[in-house]
């Protein structure tokens, strides 16, 4: 057998790998702090939508901007260097999830965030709707997209933690395909399926509905 496969590395060799592993690391932190760069507390994180399930036939129904088809919505918080993401989702209602995992959750579902903001005119009311997110922490998440007290959706989520200072409003809801005017067979199924009437024309809200404000403005994609 070749003994050179057992050679013991120089002192060169270890002066490159350490180079290397250098440059590996600050890569690393160039990436993440990237992300992180100018994103400040009560930043709103959109998830743009798939085509498909679920988050397509959300969009399906809701999209009002041709660069704007999302499906969920977080806020951001920061405390001191460390970021998380309040947010109802599916998987554990609303919750306070480290903002590295909420973006890891995405990029394994394939799935972009883009960050809006409120203007300059609405920041002052960031702390409070801060303050009135993590009071709504621990709910289950709202399965039937029909307001109520005891459970959230995404957007509703969102939409409560701002309501004091009147951000969002709510709208009514609509289930139907823009294109055919007809009720979407996707939500026909869904909601046949709870024994519940479609919600058509009740109070509600929507990422998209969210991201077309008028008090708030995209900032970048991270």
């Amino acid at each position: 057998m070749n003994g050179s496969l057992f050679m013991k590395p120089t002192l060169k060799n270890k002066s490159l790998l350490k180079l290397v592993f250098f440059f590996l690391v600050l890569s690393f932190s160039s990436c993440k702090n990237s992300q992180t760069s100018g994103l400040k507390n009560g930043d709103l994180l959109f998830v743009k939508a798939k085509e498909t399930g679920l988050s397509g036939a959300i969009n399906n129904v809701t999209q009002k901007q041709k660069d704007a088809s999302f499906d969920h919505i977080g806020i951001l918080e920061k405390q001191g260097k460390s970021l998380f993401v309040l947010h109802a989702a599916p998987k554990g209602g609303s919750q306070r999830q480290k903002f590295n995992e909420f973006l890891k959750d995405q990029a394994d579902d394939g799935q972009k965030v883009i960050v809006y903001r409120l203007k300059p005119e609405f920041q002052k009311s960031v702390p409070n709707a801060i303050a009135k997110a993590n009071l709504m922490l621990g709910k289950p998440y709202n399965f039937n997209y029909i307001l109520d007290e005891n459970s959230y959706y995404c957007s509703d989520y969102i939409e409560r933690s701002f309501r004091e200072d009147h951000i969002f409003t709510l709208e009514p809801m609509t289930f139907k395909d823009p294109k055919t005017g007809k009720t979407n067979e996707f939500w026909e199924e869904f909601y046949a399926k709870k024994n519940l009437k479609i919600p058509e024309g009740e109070p509600g809200c929507n990422p998209n509905g969210l991201a077309a404000s008028e008090k708030i403005e995209r900032i970048k994609e991270l």
